[in-house]
């Protein structure tokens, strides 16, 4: 149970970095302006366990974080403060999209925190605009009259807010398809980083030019969230998420990380009109977790912000909640890689799906509770499973190695004639058990869709999950999250992705550049774009983590 302790924030003084440059900047010296930036970056997710059943206590889902992340670059908008007209005062502020060609302008009160768009209408981000709203009284609720004061003068500097997705998030099939160009992954790792998105002309809306938003089912909005909340929060003093850690600030690392979750998850909420179960949102602050979801009553306070409580009062309200969601570290064993395919068969409405499901729950609960009850113990069977693939890794290392490399060559029928001594006859047990589980996961997964009168594993979506659970090396595969046509994932042993691409690319499937990366919300030592971060350089540095 996470709760918010307001005297966290008295130490304000340890690491008001940003607050001090203003100083120099006011002295003209343009170095500090320039250093003064943030740059915080959040990841993606898979949910390979869990569907629908994390929307409710007490079930968890294994939810596993990617190397795709979202970047959020905030800085100075002018170089020193403009003049404070009193207690009216507005600062402005700047959210540029360099891949959606769009810039917006916003003035945010410094009294009442309202935020105003003074661009055009069409070009407006909620998640953008929560999550700046709802960081800038975070530290007016937290601060004292000292910091306050040093606060209002930042801030009045107004605010320059860039943010950038990585490619995986968006996708590119239909550029591919109509170049007549075959589906590869040589084609994603070709493009540029952050890619801009293809523009269409649609006549119903006078011919105006907006984006065609085609996504991988990665989590955008939360991790752009996330990356937002965190930037400004470091950047306006709240909390400290420096690159260099210390052992003895792991307890306060730990509580700016919970800042950083419940103002994201506050403004995701808000921004999406509902309060979903979080998990993408905590995936983007903590990383690969077995999560529990918490109690949507801790939102009431933000959910009564939309009829005129001061904002400030709420974001204290929501500081000093009982946030009672459960998290427990989690991450693929070694040796194993994930794949996400994208079948190209047409996308799946979540919110229709869940409200399907939730209807069938309504009219059968007896059935649609023992369902879910089997379901619940499945996937905490493929839980334990890989729980105890990591735990043999780090006992029999060897062995560990001999045998995933063997199996790697091999369909799974083959696998135990590999085990030649008991410890490799051990982790084979546990491999066939994993694809066991997943078998169980997806059998009752469609008997929940067929119930519900919904396509949570298309019959298109069964005939590819079993032809790729039959390609050599390959642990499982199943549809991730609510399911449908959007995506699929596979986990994979030793080096056998490659057999995987090859086969989806033979039955129409688009190998995505996605790897897990069990890291969450990071602050970064610079634009990524002067990094030239790709997927695919990404995705070699975890693949080789463990060679």
């Amino acid at each position: 149970m996470i709760r918010i302790l307001f005297s966290h924030y008295s130490k304000f003084s340890d690491f008001c970095g940003s607050l001090s440059q203003l100083n120099h900047t006011s002295q003209g010296h343009t170095e500090s302006y320039t250093e003064m930036a943030v740059v915080a970056s959040a990841p993606g997710k898979v949910l390979m366990t869990g569907g629908y059943l994390v929307l409710e206590r007490p079930n968890a889902g294994i939810v596993l974080s990617t190397n795709a992340r979202f970047y959020a670059i905030v800085k100075p908008l002018c170089e020193e403060s403009k003049p404070d007209s009193g207690e009216r005062a507005w600062t402005d502020v700047k959210l540029t999209s360099p891949q959606m060609s769009r810039e917006t302008m916003y003035q945010v009160s410094l009294k009442d925190l309202a935020l105003q768009c003074v661009s055009s209408s069409e070009s407006r981000n909620p998640f953008v605009e929560y999550a700046v709203q709802y960081a800038v009284a975070a530290a007016h609720a937290t601060l004292d009259k000292n910091n306050k004061d040093a606060l209002h003068k930042l801030l009045l500097q107004g605010l320059d807010i860039t943010i950038l997705g990585c490619n995986d998030f968006y996708s590119y099939r239909s550029e591919i398809e109509a170049r007549g160009l075959p589906l590869s992954q040589e084609f994603l790792a070709s493009l540029p980083p952050f890619h801009s998105i293809t523009f269409n002309t649609e006549e119903s809306n006078g011919g105006n030019r907006k984006p065609e938003v085609a996504k991988t089912g990665l989590g955008s909005s939360a991790a752009m969230t996330t990356a937002v909340v965190a930037a400004l929060l470091h950047y306006l003093g709240v909390v400290n998420l420096s690159l260099t850690k210390d052992q003895h600030q792991e307890k306060k690392d730990s509580m700016d990380l919970d800042v950083v979750h419940v103002i994201a998850q506050t403004a995701h909420c808000i921004a999406q009109g509902k309060v979903g179960s979080g998990f993408d949102v905590s995936s983007a602050v903590y990383g690969s977790q077995r999560y529990i979801r918490f109690s949507p009553e801790v939102l009431s306070s933000a959910q009564g912000a939309v009829i005129g409580k001061p904002l400030e009062e709420v974001i204290a309200d929501v500081l000093k909640g009982e946030w009672d969601h459960e998290r427990t570290k989690f991450s693929l064993p070694p040796l194993m890689t994930l794949l996400l395919g994208e079948p190209g068969s047409g996308g799946s409405s979540t919110p229709s799906m869940v409200g399907a499901v939730k209807k069938w729950q309504k009219s059968d609960p007896q059935k649609s509770l023992d369902t879910w009850r089997k379901l619940s113990e499945a996937n905490s069977a493929l839980e334990t499973r890989f729980n105890t693939l990591s735990k043999l890794a780090a006992e029999h290392w060897d062995a560990y190695k001999g045998i995933i490399n063997s199996c790697s060559m091999l369909r799974s029928g083959e696998w135990m004639e590999q085990a030649n001594e008991p410890s490799q006859a051990d982790i084979v047990k546990e491999l066939l058990g994993a694809r066991d589980a997943m078998l169980r996961i997806r059998c009752l997964m469609r008997h929940m869709g067929e119930a519900a009168g919904i396509p949570i594993e298309p019959e298109s979506q069964t005939l590819l999950l079993d032809a790729t659970m039959d390609v050599e090396g390959v642990l499982l595969a199943g549809v991730p999250g609510a399911g449908g046509f959007d995506a699929i994932f596979a986990v994979t042993l030793g080096d056998s992705s490659s057999n995987v691409t090859k086969a989806w690319s033979s039955l129409n499937v688009l190998a995505m550049l996605v790897r897990e990366d069990p890291r969450g919300v990071s602050l970064e030592s610079s634009d990524p774009r002067a990094k030239e971060i790709t997927s695919g350089i990404s995705s070699v540095q975890i693949d080789s983590k463990y060679s």
